[in-house]
């Protein structure tokens, strides 16, 4: 199974940009969003922003990420 995980533009360089979860950065591309601008909540899915996503919906499923993993430990 392929996750994409919501995560948030910190800054961008181009066709390249740095995103954050959980404290985590990332460098991926935005070569199939180009439109995505800091501040953006994007799917991320193997180094790649694939789809724009609403922040509310993005902080919900976050949450949510955190609630599995809490329940994991």
């Amino acid at each position: 199974m392929c996750l994409a995980i919501p995560t948030k533009i910190i800054e961008r360089q181009e066709l390249m940009a740095t995103v954050e979860i959980g404290g985590v950065t990332r460098r991926i591309s935005l070569m199939l969003l180009p439109e995505a601008r800091v501040g953006d909540f994007v799917l991320t899915h193997a180094g790649f922003a694939i789809q724009a996503v609403d922040g509310e919906e993005a902080e919900k499923t976050l949450a949510l990420w955190r609630e599995l993993a809490e329940d994991d430990r």
